[in-house]
């Protein structure tokens, strides 16, 4: 077989692995002596399949720590309001939520001029982790008034869009959402939600989202893996 022959070979082997799943996004691969041997490949042409496969970004290469998959980046098209759910079904991927809270306290001052109700009015808070394909991607906390959206308090919200659920259960559609984005750092207790390091970048969105009218709904607060997520938008000088 010709090196040519074996690169190509070696590199089809390699994007089987990469689609079935076998090679998990943020995943280490296997060291080259070991890939070489199992792919019956030369050390020199399993690089070169990596190089191709690198061109490609389909793995990135360390120096120190050999060779990963990147993580899966999801991106916001932009000037488009998109929930969780639909970025990750555009994107041909599987949306992933874990639901830690979904329960009513009373509103902090805060949260009350938002929302446009009184201090102390009761709330209802819904705090999600949301992955792509098993990846933990953002930690989400919702807020909404408790006597506009009772109805999602029973709402099983692991395998839909809460604007969805918004929709169809309290008839309220989201018609726009002043959102912004600033960027911190992953507490202990964030690092362990999102699989990374304390200290690592995260991107912190805050939202308040509204209705047609004008009424305000929703309060959102969410935290993104700083390597798993990137906004886009159209920005316009004054003629």
């Amino acid at each position: 077989m010709t090196t040519t022959r074996a690169s190509e070979q070696a590199y089809e082997q390699l994007v089987h692995h990469l689609r079935v799943g076998r090679f998990a996004a943020g995943s280490r691969l296997p060291g080259e002596r070991d890939l070489s041997d199992e792919l019956g490949v030369s050390r020199a042409t399993l690089r070169a399949a990596l190089g191709r496969l690198e061109a490609e970004g389909l793995v990135q290469r360390s120096a120190q720590r050999g060779w990963f998959v990147p993580r899966q980046v999801i991106g916001e098209p932009p000037s488009t309001l998109q929930t969780f759910t639909e970025m990750a079904l555009a994107r041909g991927l599987r949306p992933t939520t874990r639901v830690m809270r979904q329960e009513v306290r009373s509103a902090t001052m805060d949260e009350a001029a938002k929302l446009h109700i009184a201090p102390a009015s009761p709330v209802i808070q819904i705090d999600r982790l949301r992955g792509m394909d098993g990846t933990p991607v953002c930690f989400d906390v919702v807020v909404l008034p408790e006597h506009r959206a009772a109805e999602l308090l029973e709402a099983d919200l692991t395998n839909t869009s809460l604007y969805e659920e918004l929709r169809t259960r309290c008839g309220i559609s989201i018609h726009r959402s002043a959102y912004t984005l600033m960027a911190a750092l992953a507490d202990a207790e964030l690092a362990r939600l999102l699989g990374t390091t304390v200290g690592a970048a995260v991107l912190v969105g805050d939202e308040v989202a509204y209705t047609s009218d004008g009424s305000p709904v929703l309060i959102g607060f969410n935290q993104y893996r700083g390597d798993a997520y990137r906004f886009a938008a159209d920005l316009y000088r004054p003629v």
